[in-house]
């Protein structure tokens, strides 16, 4: 399947989970010419669509850089969902996608996220030959400054993804609608975490000429961002705008100020056409929570889904009062103390 190529859900960028474990050979920023083809059969590898595939063997460093999304995206969704009922797992991702829940739409959004990411990153790093580090430094007093380190290059990484990813005239379909926006919302996340990072040279430290690039916030951080995007999450049909003569995204809640008119949902708003399950029990969207590890204060009752929890004990072992001996290592000792791990029931 595409990656993230509409209208098929189930081909968004590494959410089948095949991807992202399939070992590939490592490519580095200077293949020699023996290794020039290498990427091809990388290329070949991924499930992309014809267009992708083309984009993909014409620029050497774009495989490696779709992995490294594929991987980014599953470890960060995985980490935000860690606490709850569906914890980003693997099993049952397909059948997920084929729906319209809150969870698909976190799918899309940290995917193409993770692609605009790790494409800029590629960008600064030298690793794609057809882009390099960012050169439109929009900045007030740029001559003064300096630009000597290598910042990362969200205007290109923006424009080629939108190309890779093909999104074209959608009609009246209400998923592609949908998926398209919270694409665009994952997108839309990493550039409103790009900033610009100086350091001053002058004498006793004056600033007088300063050197600065633009830099993206760490991913993890972006991932905080749109899990706050799931937890508020808006629920949204599709109605004709006679105004502008084509059916919109409406939500189902109603604005504040005029509760009879329907609200559009904010370009940074993730939404949702359906309700999601519980995610309790086993099911062709998720392995359900028997067996999950739980906090006793914070996550067990909601987790367990009122089934309840084992408690079981065991004793582990850390390192302890450490000391630092010369010239240049440190000592600990190993102590042992009791540890209590509590896990929903079946």
């Amino acid at each position: 399947p595409d990656l993230l190529s509409h209208p098929t859900p189930s081909q968004s960028l590494g959410l089948t989970g095949k991807e992202g474990l399939t070992h590939l050979p490592s490519l580095g920023p200077s293949a020699n010419p023996a290794q020039g083809k290498a990427h091809l059969k990388q290329c070949d590898l991924l499930k992309l669509s014809r267009k992708q595939k083309r984009l993909c063997q014409r620029e050497p460093g774009l495989a490696e850089t779709l992995r490294d999304a594929i991987r980014l995206s599953i470890m960060e969704c995985q980490y935000q969902f860690r606490y709850e009922r569906w914890n980003c797992s693997l099993d049952g991702r397909t059948s997920l996608l084929k729906r319209g829940f809150k969870e698909t739409a976190f799918l899309y959004a940290v995917s193409s996220a993770a692609l605009t990411h790790s494409l800029a990153r590629a960008c600064s790093a030298g690793r794609m030959e057809r882009c390099t580090c960012d050169d439109s430094p929009d900045l007030e007093n740029r001559k003064a400054w300096q630009w000597g380190v290598c910042g990362d290059n969200l205007k290109y990484s923006t424009k080629f993804l939108k190309n890779f990813l093909g999104q074209k005239k959608i009609g009246k379909d209400l998923r592609a609608k949908v998926d398209i926006h919270n694409t665009n919302v994952g997108i839309k996340a990493v550039k409103n975490g790009l900033k610009t990072t100086c350091k001053c040279h002058g004498v006793s430290g004056s600033c007088a000429v300063r050197t600065c690039w633009k830099q993206l916030s760490p991913f993890h951080e972006t991932g905080k961002i749109l899990k706050l995007r799931f937890d508020d999450a808006v629920k949204i049909f599709s109605a004709t705008n006679d105004a502008v003569g084509h059916s919109e995204l409406v939500s189902t809640q109603r604005r504040s100020h005029s509760p009879k008119s329907p609200a559009t949902p904010r370009s940074t708003d993730l939404v949702y056409v359906e309700d999601s399950p519980s995610f309790c029990r086993p099911s062709k969207y998720s392995l359900g929570t028997a067996g999950r590890t739980c906090s006793r204060e914070a996550s067990c009752d909601s987790l367990c889904c009122g089934r309840g929890y084992n408690t079981q004990s065991r004793m582990v072992t850390f390192s302890c009062h450490c000391q630092v001996q010369w010239c240049c290592y440190v000592e600990c000792q190993q102590c042992m103390q009791e540890e209590v791990i509590y896990s929903c029931k079946q």
